[in-house]
Formats: C-alpha cells, sequence, structure tokens
C-alpha cells in the first residue's frame, strides 16, 4: 500500500487528512520538520503533505532536504489562501503541487490518488528498466540479441560449477569480460581472478609464468617465484590464446589439470592447487588438432563447457546501443565530451564489418570523443576506414535502388581504394602502386583525375 507523510504543526489538520485519506494509503504524521525527517530515513513515503509555515525550521527546509536525496517522494505543499505567493516559491524549488486550506476534501483526496498512481507508474518502468538493464547486460558483457543473451544464459548455469570453460570467438569480442562474468557469477569470486595471455609471453618463459620457479633454477633465478596457477588458487585462472602454448608446455599444463599441482621449474615436490580454469582462443582448435600443433587430450580437457561469442558483424542490433554506451560511458569519466552520435555518423557505424568486434568500435568511439569539438559526434569525427566503408555501401546500395549509374558508382569505388591504399601505404606512390598491381605512372594518372594529393 502507498505511503503518505502528512507534515503540518496543526494537530487537527493532521487528524483530519488521516481521516480522509485513511482507506487510500498508510499515512505517517509528523508535527515538525525534524520529525518528518526522522520518518523519511525510517520509511520513505511516496507521497508528503507539506505545510510551509510551522515553528523552528520551515517546511521549505524540508523540502530542500527531501529534493537532495535520491527517488525523492513527491511534495504537495499545503498553504492558506493568503500564502500562495509563498507556495509558488515551493514549487520552484522542486514541490509538485499546492492546495490551499481549508481543502475540499475530494478535491483533495483525487489529488492524492492521482500523485500515488503517478508515483506507481514511475516505480513500475523503473523496474522494468531494470529489468530490461539486467537482460541485456551480464558484468561488462554488453548485448540484447538473442546469440548475446544465449551467451548469458550459457554463463549463468555454469558458473557455479568448477567445469574447465572454453570460450571461443574472434579477437575483440569480449572473451576476457565473459571469464570474469564466469568467476564473479560463481562460488570462487571472492578469491583471485588471474588472467595470462599466453600469446604474450615468450616460449622461453611461460612455463615459469604459468608454473613458477625455484632460486637456481636457471641463470636468472636469484629467488622462488609462484606461478600463476598458485597466485591464483582458490579462484579462478583465465588462458587467454591457449592455442599459443607450444607441445611441451601444453603436455605440462595437461598434467597440472589432471593432477590438480603444479612443478615449479627446478622443483623438486609438486604443489597443490585448487585452481577453476577458463581458457579462450581464436583458433580452430579442431583443425589444429588434426594438424598435429594441438593436443587432442589437452582439448577434451579444457573443452568441456564450450562458449561460443559471435562477432559484432553478426549482431549488428547492437551496434547502436554499444555505441551510444560507450559514447556515455567516456562522458561520464571526462565529464565533458559529445552528447549524441548524428544520424549519418550512426549509419556509418552500422555500416562497417568490424572486424576488430566490440573492442575496434569502443576504440573508434574513443577517437571521435578525443577529436570532437562539438555536443554532437558527426561523421567526420570518425576514423576515415569507416567513413570509407559507408561510403562504398551507400554506393553499393544506389546502385541496387537506381539512383546512381554504374560507371558513376565505379569511378567513386575506385577513388576510394585508391585513397585508402596511399594513406596505408603513408603517401608513398611506389608501394602504393605495388600494392594495387599497376604501374607508378598509372597511379599518377588516377590521382590527377581524381583530385587526390598527399596532405602538407
Amino acid at each position: 500500500m502507498p505511503r503518505v507523510l502528512v507534515v503540518d504543526d496543526e494537530l487537527g489538520v493532521r487528524e483530519s487528512l488521516r481521516m480522509v485519506l485513511r482507506d487510500d494509503c498508510e499515512i505517517s504524521l509528523a508535527g515538525s520538520v525534524d520529525e518528518a525527517l526522522a520518518i523519511v530515513r525510517e520509511d520513505p513515503p511516496d507521497l508528503v503533505l507539506l505545510d510551509l509555515v510551522m515553528p523552528g525550521r520551515s517546511g521549505l527546509e524540508l523540502l530542500s532536504e527531501l529534493a537532495s536525496r535520491p527517488g525523492a517522494p513527491a511534495v504537495v505543499v499545503l498553504t492558506g489562501t493568503t500564502a500562495v505567493a509563498t507556495a509558488v516559491e515551493a514549487m520552484k524549488q522542486g514541490a509538485a503541487d499546492y492546495v490551499t486550506k481549508p481543502f475540499e476534501v475530494d478535491a483533495l483526496r483525487i489529488k492524492v490518488r492521482q500523485f500515488l498512481a503517478r508515483r506507481a507508474l514511475e516505480d513500475e518502468v523503473r523496474e522494468l528498466r531494470a529489468a530490461a538493464e539486467s537482460r541485456d547486460r551480464l558484468g561488462e558483457l554488453l548485448g540484447r540479441s538473442e546469440a548475446m543473451h544465449e551467451v548469458f544464459r550459457t554463463i549463468r548455469r555454469v558458473a557455479g560449477s568448477r567445469a574447465t570453460v572454453l570460450i571461443r570467438g574472434e579477437s575483440g569480442t569480449g572473451k576476457e569480460l565473459a571469464a570474469r562474468a564466469i568467476h564473479e557469477l560463481g562460488p570462487r569470486r571472492a578469491r583471485p581472478f588471474v588472467a595470462v595471455n599466453c600469446a604474450g609471453i615468450p616460449g622461453t618463459l611461460i612455463e615459469s609464468e604459468l608454473f613458477g620457479h625455484e632460486r637456481g633454477a636457471f641463470t636468472d633465478a636469484r629467488e622462488r617465484r609462484i606461478g600463476r596457477f598458485e597466485a591464483a588458487s582458490g579462484g579462478t585462472l583465465f588462458l587467454d590464446e591457449i592455442g599459443e602454448l607450444a607441445a611441451p608446455v601444453q603436455a605440462k599444463l595437461l598434467r597440472v589439470l589432471q593432477e590438480r599441482a603444479v612443478d615449479r621449474v627446478g622443483g623438486s615436490a609438486p604443489v597443490e592447487v585448487d585452481v577453476r580454469v577458463v581458457a579462450a582462443t581464436h583458433r580452430d582448435l579442431e583443425k589444429e588438432v588434426d594438424a598435429g600443433t594441438f593436443r587432442s587430450d589437452l582439448y577434451y580437457r579444457i573443452n568441456v563447457v564450450p562458449l561460443e561469442l559471435p562477432p559484432l558483424r553478426e549482431r549488428r542490433e547492437e551496434i547502436r546501443p554499444l555505441a551510444l554506451h560507450f559514447l556515455e560511458r567516456l562522458r561520464s569519466e571526462a565529464g565533458r565530451g559529445p552528447t549524441r552520435i548524428a544520424p549519418p555518423a550512426l549509419e556509418a557505424l552500422e555500416r562497417f564489418s568490424w572486424p576488430g568486434n566490440v573492442r575496434e568500435l569502443a576504440n573508434a568511439i574513443e577517437r571521435a570523443v578525443a577529436l570532437s569539438e562539438r555536443d554532437v559526434l558527426e561523421l567526420a569525427d570518425l576514423p576515415p576506414g569507416i567513413v570509407r566503408a559507408g561510403r562504398v555501401e551507400e554506393l553499393r546500395e544506389g546502385v541496387r535502388s537506381g539512383e546512381i549509374g554504374i560507371e558513376a558508382a565505379a569511378a567513386d569505388f575506385e577513388r576510394e581504394i585508391l585513397l585508402e591504399m596511399l594513406e596505408r601505404c603513408g603517401w608513398n606512390q611506389t608501394r602504393a602502386a605495388e600494392q594495387l598491381r599497376i604501374t607508378r605512372r598509372a597511379l599518377k594518372l588516377k590521382m590527377d583525375r581524381y583530385g587526390l594529393a598527399a596532405p602538407d
């Protein structure tokens, strides 16, 4: 049942309002601002009926304090017919409405019901929005497509177990974010999450990095060092790009997964570890197994629960909300920047193929925000490659619809390709001509035809 707080120094007014409204809501009564604040802290109301003129602290002070609170209740001011100007001032400070004394009972009851119904609707909208956000978000992973919702469902189902998970997906799809979500939703959330990029550690160091080493195990081993498995004990170890591991390390990793113990390099006894392993790769490990470059027994050991992250180009409906999310996050962090993205820029983002997936999109928005000096992020603020890709798609659609002739479209397309290659080659015409498989003279003629010249 909704709650209404009546704040008035006159006992008769308080009791009268309690009698009038008792069938519609729960009533709390306060004779002063301090008493009202105590009630608000204990049990926040949905609506406050507030007298402005009271001994001690005035109703305006209470109004000011209520307005500063998150989820502040609506305030209807009670005022005499001679103090309407004060009520209007109260509305400028945040009051929702005012009622003059003596009030008409039926009119007051209708007004209260309207405000309570509005509050109930606001709460429902807030709950629905929160539910939608939780449905489209898991940790730092965002997605509203059915493919991403399936990813979220799999993560929630597997998080509570200790089964090894193999996350597959292209670079930039959020494999580490998925691994972190598995960790945060599971029983090990209070223990360490340790991430290792197997592709970023030289082959000569990866064994020591994963399993640790004893003092004197090799030339530079001046002291004992625990490896990532021991550092993650009790928690989760994320092995990113596991397909990059060399065969000898694969064999040792398999033994650790089977025996739940590591042998430090140069050590004489195994060290027990309790680690939940989540691995990730962008490679096709089945083909690697067939080719003999990845151990089949290790593959089956890590692929207990497969999790596939779809590339961004296969869920284009998410490009726009993701771009707006990154824009809002950057603006929130910097306290300034563009507040929205212009429609042509959004259309170019949605047309781009995003080979670098969500990471590339985030970087593109960050670059555009850094370069933009306007409140609106425009097409010209986006990276040139995205703008050109959008232009090529426009040409294709123009030809399909009959708006652009094939010869004009071909000329525009050729110009875009030439410009892209020249920029990629730093405007080195010889190198650009080699990449385009034409002579330097032919390239120069085309540059002249299309008015292409190196920037100053």
